[in-house]
């Protein structure tokens, strides 16, 4: 419906002033009923909790002639019981196997047949399925992706199928010594924190886990009160409350029954204590691989701007501290750069790149003398905006396309409970000082420091 047209449901008003936060990000209460508000480049953001505990957030982008829709679970690696390492992994991939109304085969072609794309994602504190497809054709996309939710057979023969399928995958990752690496790094620097899991298990733990415990994982958490569906495009939200209501039900779903949704993960930040300072998988390759970091900001940490900043500054593209030292004055590496993830109530910061065997233990040195300069002295004016303007201008040529608006509403309503515009976020960035940048850098160089490499290297080769 036009949004100058009478709302078709009580509360529904644009002209009705959101909840906002001390910074003006947009509060999303978890039982307010519904919201709205107009975002920055004049977007329509809607909200709407559902009876049955299902939340459902959308994002009209005026012009557009796609959508993207999401279906998001809040449980991931962290969330698996002990002896079902991998399961939530494996049941991304058997939502796909078909459901009594479709096959596999059924599921692909609705999406092949109108060129639209429909894939999942697992990660450590949720999992999502997604669809992008023409205007026209988002009530199949919303249609298909409720039935793969709700009604999922989970067959045995697929499953043990699906087996094979993720041990081939997961032999390919451990082929790839940037993804070794990574690997290797979360585990040392988390620790006995569940977000030391590797996302898509072991092959020892896939081949062990059992459709019960994988049938159990999807039974505790596939329901309405944990699930949040996201759309961004071309998209009406009244529309699209119909559509995912629908869907669901004809799915299988008791979506008349009360309930509340499910509360977002605790924020407050836990100890992290790394299992290790240095770990090297000996491998034969060419290059070394190197991942250096230490503990770092959960997700929705005040100081996340800062963060970004501190990050962008040190190796965030071709004029930060790492591109040129590592590389354009040194010639160590081809590859360098700097990252700080984020979870509810932990994250890291690190620096990686790949080098020739004979290079890493200098390698190491140069980046780790960089990342404690950041603690020393003040970051230039020079490059305090030189990083907000980079950061800033990323973040719209990324609202270009809805998959970065459905991804940003879906981090809202899971993770951070606010909804923060492309210009709240600017101005944010903005408010950070010089001052900011060297107290944050001088709390992370205070964290236990982990390197990890995967190549022809020792431990005693990486000592910085």
């Amino acid at each position: 419906m036009p949004f100058d047209s009478p709302p078709a449901r009580s509360g529904t008003q644009f002209d009705s002033p959101p909840a906002r936060s001390g910074t003006q990000g947009v509060l999303l209460p978890i039982d307010q009923r519904e919201l709205r508000f107009e975002a920055a480049g004049g977007t329509r953001v809607a909200r709407t909790l559902h009876p049955s505990g299902l939340r459902i957030l959308t994002e009209q982008v005026a012009g557009s002639q796609s959508a993207t829709i999401g279906f998001w679970i809040p449980a991931g690696s962290r969330d698996e019981a002990e002896g079902a390492y991998g399961s939530t992994h494996f049941l991304e991939h058997l939502l796909f196997k078909g459901t009594p109304s479709r096959s596999a085969l059924d599921i692909a072609v609705s999406f092949d047949e109108v060129g639209g794309d429909h894939n999942a994602v697992t990660a450590k504190e949720y999992t999502c399925y997604y669809a992008k497809v023409r205007d026209r054709d988002v009530p199949m996309a919303v249609t298909v992706l409720a039935d793969m939710i709700a009604a999922s057979v989970i067959d045995p023969e697929e499953f043990e199928t699906e087996r094979g399928v993720i041990l081939e995958e997961l032999a390919a990752a451990d082929d790839d010594p940037g993804d070794v690496v990574g690997e290797r790094f979360a585990e040392a620097v988390f620790g006995a924190h569940p977000l030391a899991r590797p996302i898509g298990g072991s092959p020892a733990s896939i081949e062990a886990v059992g459709r019960d415990a994988v049938l159990a994982h999807y039974h505790q958490h596939y329901r309405p009160s944990e699930l949040v569906v996201t759309a961004a495009g071309a998209v009406d939200h009244e529309r699209i409350v119909d559509l995912v209501v629908a869907g669901l039900a004809a799915a299988g779903w008791d979506m008349d029954a009360p309930a509340a949704p499910l509360p977002r993960r605790s924020r407050e930040a836990v100890r992290i204590a790394p299992a290790a300072s240095v770990v090297a998988v000996d491998r034969r390759l060419e290059q070394v691989n190197l991942v250096i970091g230490a503990p770092g900001l959960t997700g929705s940490a005040d100081d996340r701007p800062a963060m970004a900043v501190l990050s962008n500054i040190l190796g965030g593209g071709m004029s930060s501290r790492l591109f040129q030292e590592v590389r354009e004055k040194r010639g160590l590496v081809y590859s360098v750069y700097a990252f700080a993830p984020g979870y509810s109530d932990a994250g890291s910061v690190g620096m990686a790149a790949s080098c020739t065997p004979k290079k890493a233990g200098e390698v190491v040195r140069v980046m780790s003398a960089e990342f404690e300069r950041l603690a020393v002295e003040p970051v230039s004016e020079h490059e305090l905006r030189r990083a907000v303007g980079y950061l800033s201008g990323a973040g719209a040529l990324a609202l270009e396309d809805s998959d970065s608006r459905m991804n940003r509403l879906g981090r809202a309503e899971l993770s951070l409970g606010e909804f923060v515009d492309l210009d709240e976020w600017s101005s944010r960035l903005e408010a950070v000082s010089a001052e900011d940048v060297l107290a944050l850098a001088r709390r992370l160089v205070a964290e236990p420091r982990v390197t990890a490499a995967v190549g022809p290297v020792r431990e005693q080769d990486l000592a910085s």
